[in-house]
């Protein structure tokens, strides 16, 4: 269903250290941000109990998600394959690993937007599911100043924000190949201040 609806999803790499010392970042999508009186938090919709990133986030309780912009997407993309146990996978992917400053994780200096987060919980989607919904507590966040301002350049259009678009196959049969695509928002209409 996925395909069907096409509903876009925003892209971000999710960095941490594997038990072994090593950063890990694993490319992903599938999330969405809710805010609070209580805090801010992440709830990762799709995190596969087998992959090295559900593995260290459990471990270490920490983790950034990392937001890139258009020009260093094939980089992330890279992390795929870069992704050995005993691999550097931020440095291996072109890509310049930092400490993050709230938390114990290593955060990708080249994306724009970095959120320092802990692990709170997580739930299979359905009972004996291979994926898991994570929830994670933005606890840091770190905004280049240009992406900030709006009125600079802010965080939507060509280099800002990106999306995972999955190709809308037809519903009344499902023919079709599937198929992604990478998107950035336009703004569409100034609602006004508040």
């Amino acid at each position: 269903m996925d395909f069907v609806t096409a509903i876009p999803s925003p892209l971000f790499v999710v960095t941490t250290y594997k038990s072994n010392g090593k950063p890990n970042a694993c490319l992903q999508s599938w999330a969405c941000f809710n805010g609070s009186p209580h805090g801010f938090y992440a709830i990762l919709s799709n995190v596969n109990k087998s992959g090295h990133m559900y593995q260290s986030i459990k471990e270490k309780g920490e983790a950034v998600l990392n937001f890139p912009s258009a020009d260093i997407y094939e980089k992330c993309t890279a992390t795929i394959t870069n992704n050995g146990f005993d691999n550097d996978e931020i440095t291996l992917s072109g890509l310049t690993a930092e400490q993050a400053t709230g938390i114990n994780a290593p955060r990708i200096k080249d994306c724009f937007l970095n959120l320092e987060c802990r692990y709170l919980w997580e739930r299979e989607i359905k009972d004996g599911d291979t994926h898991v919904l994570m929830c994670l507590e933005v606890v840091n966040i770190c905004v280049d100043e240009v992406h900030l301002d709006e009125i600079i350049q802010g965080r939507y259009g060509e280099k800002g924000y990106l999306y995972n678009v999955h190709y809308p196959i037809n519903p009344e049969n499902f023919e079709g190949k599937s198929h992604d695509w990478i998107a950035t928002l336009k703004k569409f209409k100034d609602m006004g201040e508040y």
